[in-house]
């Protein structure tokens, strides 16, 4: 079993706590690793490194620091293999899914590199005769990084490398089901030359380490990935400071049908974000809506696909589709969301239980149909491989139904009408929007929730932007 350290200013070293937190491999039940139940002390000892690190990397040139960045790249690709591995340990991904998400972190920290010479600032007309206006862009500081257990390899280079790029200095805090992969890293950085307290690695309870990192006047920014009620939190405890957030929420995606729909490509789009991850990514699609017309056709060919869904190990070969749930508690809970749906009315097509296996938190690939519009299961976030799924009349009747929930992270429509699709796109109050395909953003896009899915957001140019402050200097000669 490993033992892993805090990685702080420049250094791996122990916890000042003498607890421990256990990882559980999902999959086996084995415990495979410890990390430290770090306390307040490692909290204020990461942020003072932090803080006093700061001023000197923010006046490095933005091509230096992205230097470190495409090292951060390097690292990982050399032990893309070894990595991959242990993050399909830690949390029962699927190899090959874990093995994108490996390879994906290291061209973000590329991606980001590239940004060094582009990102800019502004000059404005003045009113005044010989005056100029400058926007200056500058780091906002000193950033604490949360991130989730269901990508939190890729998640961590989202907020790492911005955040480096930009001249801020962050402490991340890994999720304490899946911290490994996130301190193999902090080992590999371990060896290069950055500077010290400009990146640090802290474990520890959220409700304890998390709040610390948190409400401390030192944090200048916090950029949370999780659910609605983490960020809520999020934000009562950073409002003493007037702390800035940056959240990403849940979501509960809606994909649309409609009548002149593709039905191979809208039965494989909406399966495949069904279950990837076992249903545990946060812009998955979560319900859908189908056209009366073709309702019929529809689910018999998606009924069939769910049922062809293979789980099992995530290191077989062939990699099954899905593994496990994250743990026992999150397999309870999509068991207890669908038994109270089947109370209320909805009927199984399959699945519908947790799967009979020797090992794992396993569930099976669910299609729950006859659910109403007010239920728990079309309302509330599932996170795991269940849909329910309704049919519609009119154009209007589906953007409503897809439009009436607390969330709005993403969805997706099905159409080869481009007056369809364009109107949907309008008329969809989500952050993002697929049309034909599954959801899955792009780093170069803006990653972005709309209502109780979040505030501000990541990737691309305005995903940088969320890590920089402006200063504005009118200048007269």
């Amino acid at each position: 079993m490993k033992t892993y350290q805090q990685f702080i200013n420049g250094s791996l070293v122990n916890s000042h706590s003498s607890d421990w937190i256990e990882v559980e491999n999902p999959y086996t039940g084995e415990i495979i690793s410890r990390v430290p139940k770090g306390n307040d002390a490692d909290a204020y000892e990461s942020l003072e490194a932090a803080q006093k690190a700061q001023t000197a990397w923010a006046a490095k040139s933005a091509p230096e620091r992205a230097g470190y960045l495409r090292q951060m790249a390097a690292l990982i690709r050399a032990n893309r293999i070894e990595l991959a591995r242990i993050l399909a340990a830690e949390q029962a991904k699927i190899l090959p899914l874990a093995q994108v998400e490996i390879d994906f972190t290291a061209d973000y920290f590329e991606y980001y590199a590239g940004w060094a010479r582009i990102y800019e600032g502004e000059i404005i007309q003045s009113d005044r005769f010989n005056e100029n206006i400058f926007l200056f862009r500058k780091p906002i500081g000193v950033v604490v990084g949360i991130c989730p257990w269901n990508f939190p390899f890729f998640v961590m280079a989202r907020k790492v490398a911005p955040a480096l790029l930009t001249g801020c200095t962050i402490v991340l805090k890994p999720s304490s089901l899946t911290p490994n992969t996130t301190f193999e890293f902090a080992k590999l950085v371990a060896t290069l030359d950055l500077p010290k307290g400009v990146l640090n690695f802290v474990s520890g309870s959220g409700k304890t380490m998390g709040n610390t990192l948190v409400t401390s006047p030192i944090t200048d920014m916090v950029t949370l990935t999780g659910s609605v009620e983490a960020g809520q939190e999020i934000i009562r405890a950073s409002a003493d400071n007037v702390t800035k957030v940056s959240l990403e929420l849940g979501g509960k995606a809606p994909a649309i049908v409609f009548e002149d729909a593709d039905l191979d490509i809208a039965v494989k789009g909406v399966v495949d974000s069904r279950v990837i991850f076992s249903g545990q990514v946060c812009n998955c699609a979560e319900r859908a809506y189908v056209h009366k017309n073709i309702y019929d056709k529809f689910m018999d060919k998606f009924v069939k696909a769910m049922k062809d869904v293979k789980y099992g190990d995530p290191f077989a070969d062939p990699a099954p589709a899905m593994s496990s749930q994250i743990d026992r508690a999150q397999q309870e809970k999509i068991d207890a969301m669908v038994i109270r749906a089947k109370a209320a009315g909805a009927e199984v097509l399959t699945g519908g239980k947790k799967a009979d296996t020797a090992t794992g938190y396993f569930y099976e690939p669910t299609v729950l149909v006859n659910c109403r519009q007010d239920m728990e299961i079309v309302q509330k976030e599932v996170f795991g491989p269940v849909i329910p799924i309704l049919p519609f009349t009119e154009y209007e009747e589906a953007i409503a139904l897809a439009n009436d929930c607390e969330y709005g992270l993403t969805s997706s429509v099905f159409t080869k009408n481009i007056n369809t699709t364009l109107q949907a796109i309008k008329d969809l109050k989500f952050g993002e929007t697929y049309v034909n395909r599954e959801h899955f953003e792009g780093m170069q896009g803006f990653h972005a929730g709309w209502r109780k899915s979040g505030v501000g957001g990541a990737d691309g140019k305005h995903g940088l932007m969320e890590y920089l402050q402006s200063q504005v200097a009118y200048i007269q000669f």
